[in-house]
């Protein structure tokens, strides 16, 4: 196998005797080496493809060392810039790191071995920084795609970001989607998008909601019955399945279904066929079932609440749903847009939250997710006056102690430290462990990042590290380390 190398230089010198002489000395360092007596020909060579470490004479004809290493630094700003002189006067020496942006001189003659160290560490220092600047575009490309809404959901979390992207690839296939999540949280937001999203948009989207109706009824309400076919039924009557047909079922709260009814929901779903309530004639349809519980499903099949056979037929997709807890500064979004909605419903003149109340949003732990946070909101403005919310009118909702109010409305909420917020802890020296599950390593954005671009340069490394304006020898080492 191939040995890789540790990186690429370019030496640019007018003298072909220094030039051989610097391949020479740099021959066992396993570097790919270029050479060229221009500083314009040096330029065509960078516009073709990069160099970790440039190498430059001061002194040439044409184009001196300070203009080419300058206009390296402003365009290729990644690569190393290393001067030779064979002056040292301080005036020369500061000319040549103020003109040229240098990472470093050399004196002629060198000394090989001084020459070997410094190539070495500028291929380490080129490493660094090609990294960073790669992190910097990946942040960067995910901030900017960051959605603030989507569909009926607000917020720009990366909990939700991830949600919003699991319902756009989910959404156009026939697949089965399986939702799990806290109650309150959205989960018939979820269904509902993947529905307007998928190609059943312009047909029925039913819901059933498995704990709300008796299980003596469940049947009927899902398959439908004929007149007589029970006490009560003075009439036929279509159930979910019917109404459904080419469109879409939600089974909401599918471990609270009679255990019995599953097994009947199973064989309709692996057959598309049904019989009403009483009747003998087998009806078929077509239909994209998409399901949800708000307990976890193996502790529900566990518990003989849920068939392992149903919900492994209906999990084909799976969508994790985050509490809103999980959500970081979600929450003041959210209320925002609810103090909009019930301020025009209840006719009354508020004008947004006071900061502590804010802080008190985005502190609050909110058990009952979404909803909860609806109905605070809603109350808040009835039972408040205007223009600003304040802590005093969530307290009273909330039926918080004077100390909790205290602990969570005098504070900003902490951060949690996501692709969004790594550049600020970069820059403050925050400690990214500190917010538990909610941190997002940093080496798995980068690693997503250049394994997405080299599966669309369709395994194309050199291409790949073209279109992440990198060194192909960047990436060469960090696959070289994943796989190691």
């Amino acid at each position: 196998m191939k040995e890789e190398t540790l990186g690429s230089v370019l030496f640019v010198d007018d003298e072909d005797a220094i030039l051989e002489s610097l391949v020479r000395t740099t021959r066992k360092l396993n570097l790919t080496v270029e050479t060229t007596n221009s500083a314009e020909k040096a330029l065509e060579i960078l516009n073709d493809r990069s160099f970790d470490v440039i190498v430059s004479d001061k002194n040439m004809p044409g184009m001196n060392g300070n203009e080419l290493l300058r206009l390296v630094a402003d365009k290729w700003p990644e690569t190393v810039r290393i001067m030779l002189t064979a002056y040292t006067e301080l005036d020369d020496v500061i000319d040549a790191i103020n003109g040229g942006k240098v990472w470093s001189y050399m004196r002629k003659p060198w000394d090989n071995e001084e020459l070997k160290l410094a190539l070495k560490q500028a291929l380490e220092y080129s490493a660094i920084i090609a990294e960073r600047s790669l992190l910097r575009r990946t942040l960067d490309q995910i901030t900017t795609l960051k959605k603030r809404s989507f569909m009926s959901f607000i917020g720009s979390s990366m909990p939700m970001q991830m949600v919003y992207n699991a319902i756009e690839q989910a959404a156009p296939s026939q697949a089965s989607v399986f939702i799990t999540g806290p109650s309150g949280a959205g989960k018939e937001l979820v269904a509902e998008a993947i529905h307007q999203m998928s190609k059943r948009k312009e047909q029925a989207f039913i819901c059933l909601n498995c704990a709300a109706i008796p299980s003596e009824l469940m049947e009927s309400e899902i398959f439908g019955h004929i007149k007589g076919a029970f006490s009560g039924a003075v009439s036929s009557r279509d159930g979910a399945a019917t109404l459904a047909h080419n469109g879409t079922l939600f089974l909401d709260e599918l471990g609270e279904m009679d255990i019995g009814l599953q097994a009947k929901l199973l064989r309709f779903i692996q057959t598309g066929t049904f019989q009403k309530v009483g009747s003998s004639k087998v009806e078929k349809v077509n239909i994209r079932f998409v399901s949800a519980t708000n307990r976890s499903p193996q502790q529900a099949i566990e518990d003989g609440k849920l068939r392992e056979d149903l919900f492994y037929r209906l999990n084909v997709i799976s969508i994790q749903l985050p509490s809103l807890a999980d959500r970081d500064s979600d929450a003041a979004q959210i209320a925002n847009s609810f103090l909009h909605k019930f301020n025009k419903l209840e006719e009354k003149g508020f004008v947004g939250f006071e900061r502590e109340a804010t802080n008190l949003i985005n502190n609050y732990d909110w058990p009952g997710n979404v909803r909860q946070l609806e109905n605070t909101i809603h109350s808040a403005v009835i039972m408040s006056e205007g223009p600003l919310i304040s802590t005093a009118n969530l307290a009273n909702q909330l039926h918080l102690s004077e100390n909790e109010l205290k602990q969570l409305s005098g504070k900003v909420k902490k951060r949690q430290v996501t692709s969004a917020t790594v550049l600020d802890v970069e820059h403050n020296h925050s400690d990214p462990t500190s917010n538990g599950n909610a941190v997002t390593p940093l080496a798995d954005v980068e690693r997503a990042a250049i394994e997405h671009a080299i599966s669309l340069c369709d395994e194309n490394v050199v291409k790949a590290a073209s279109l992440l304006e990198v060194s192909p020898s960047t990436l060469y080492r960090k696959i070289q380390q994943w796989q190691s």
